[in-house]
């Protein structure tokens, strides 16, 4: 469970839920902290996390690309690093019954479809992260408002799909050269190990040859 403190991939853990909320900041009208609960597969209780809003970030290319539902209101944007910021509007229900924000994500997988966590938000949570998405997968993110009872129906959810780039050639060679160079001391360590051992810990070789004698 993360608190992402920027959408560049610094993270600290997530506080405890009984923690102290952190102080407000001077600007006011804007929610200074985001809370939200991430719920694993076959958990009924979610993991309650605090988060601070990107609300300033941009997405400048070629470090960024921003994907669009078809409504437009849900915005995907993967960042270079591997992780997605999802940034969203206001609904256009009553604010003031408003609960909050469903998300739901899911990715393709070889023969099947695969689930992620899904994400209860706050109702003034205009954002939220997802860090460490796989490379060469087409994810689909869908997030939909949420209503306390005798508020309006159950609106469409906004759906926004995307794929990662696979892993750059250059990333690919700094890791082949890691694993070379670590297998070549493992390598290393092994000669020294088996000299050391015939050196030091077998027996002398038996069958020397005696040595000649000289004569009289």
């Amino acid at each position: 469970c993360l608190v992402p403190a920027d959408p560049e991939g610094v993270s600290c853990p997530c506080p405890p839920a009984r923690a102290a909320v952190p102080p407000l900041p001077a600007r006011s009208g804007a929610a200074p902290w985001c809370p939200y609960k991430v719920f694993s597969e076959g958990q009924a209780s979610g993991r309650l996390c605090f988060r601070s809003p990107a609300r300033d970030f941009q997405c400048p290319p070629p470090s960024c690309r921003a994907h669009r539902s078809p409504g437009r209101a849900l915005v995907a944007n993967v960042l270079r690093n591997g992780s997605v910021l999802l940034q969203w509007g206001a609904p256009g229900g009553p604010g003031r019954d408003l609960r909050g924000f469903a998300l739901n994500c899911s990715w393709d997988g070889t023969y099947t479809r695969f689930h992620c966590d899904s994400v209860q938000l706050g109702p003034r949570c205009r954002d939220y992260l997802l860090p460490d998405a796989h490379g060469s997968v087409r994810y689909r993110l869908c997030l939909r408002p949420l209503y306390r009872a005798g508020g309006p129906g159950a609106p469409r959810a906004e759906c926004v799909e995307f794929s990662l780039e696979p892993a750059s050639r250059q990333d690919i060679v700094i890791a082949m050269t890691a694993v070379g160079g670590s297998i070549c001391v493992m390598l290393v360590i092994i000669c020294l190990l088996v000299a050391y051992i015939t050196e030091n810990l077998l027996p002398p070789a038996f069958g020397r040859a005696a040595a000649p004698k000289r004569g009289t």
